[in-house]
């Protein structure tokens, strides 16, 4: 019986809409998270009578068809890149965005990767890198002897010395955008590939060319809505029971038809 394959990638469907969903609640307090959608398409139909053919009895075009569907697939897990609150840190290599952008992370194999994820820290050498240890790009390097460090809005890192009373700086963070930033590949850590999907990196300043600017001492909290997945929790349960409840009707209609044929 057709309702039972039917039913079972339906089952499947949701399946998947509940793994998307608590990969996004396990990530509720991920610094930068995006949280995202799973998205469906139904599959082939068997068309059993045409729209617009002719009705052979008649000689009129039929008005609607005849087709059977066979169930659904997934089509994407799509990542939402809307903005997450801005939460204060008190620490100096905090970083937010406010608007478009991401930041450059290089990697050890030469790769740029890409992160909203702005808690920064200092290695040895007083290079700015992520928990990780990659170095954020361009690399700046504050000197061991900064008493404090200012971040502006549009990424300018200055530092005050010993001795010196006028501030000094030492680099200049830039930011990224794309043209479609859903198409970014998701590899962990916080971390995102540039792929064909997404287009090339158009770097800049922040606050320039449709870039955010940064808020220093703040970061970027994760933009699930607990409510929101709840809610698309519940919704998943509920279809998954409906498409198990198909499955036993099919399965209760195949064993009355058994039945008539003993």
């Amino acid at each position: 019986m057709r309702a039972l394959h039917t039913a079972a990638t339906g089952m499947k469907a949701q399946e998947l809409t509940v793994e998307v969903i608590s990969n996004n609640i396990a990530n509720m307090r991920t610094t930068g998270f995006k949280r995202q959608r799973a998205e469906f398409q139904d599959m082939i139909y068997e068309n059993l009578r045409r729209a617009g053919t002719q009705n052979s009895q008649q000689g009129n075009l039929l008005p609607v068809g005849l087709a059977v569907g066979s169930g659904v697939k997934p089509a994407a897990t799509a990542r939402v890149m809307s903005q997450g609150n801005v939460l204060p840190t008190e620490r100096d290599y905090d970083l937010a965005i406010r608007g478009e952008g991401f930041f450059r992370i290089q990697l050890p194999d030469g790769r740029t990767a890409f992160t909203r994820d702005g808690s920064f820290e200092l290695n040895a050498e007083g290079q700015v890198v992520t928990v990780d240890g990659y170095q954020l790009d361009p690399a700046i390097t504050v000197p061991n002897n900064a008493r404090s460090v200012t971040i502006s809005a549009a990424g300018v890192v200055q530092v005050t010395v010993p001795n010196q009373t006028a501030p000094q700086t030492v680099g200049n963070i830039q930011l990224a955008r794309f043209v479609n930033k859903a198409g970014l590949e998701s590899m962990g850590d916080n971390l995102y590939l540039e792929t064909a999907a997404s287009g090339q990196a158009q770097n800049a300043t922040p606050g320039s060319e449709g870039l955010g600017s940064l808020l220093q001492k703040h970061l970027e909290q994760s933009n699930v809505t607990a409510v929101s997945e709840i809610s698309d929790l519940i919704a998943a349960q509920r279809a998954y029971e409906m498409n198990a409840r198909i499955i036993s009707a099919a399965d209760q209609m195949l064993q009355s038809t058994a039945q008539m044929m003993r």
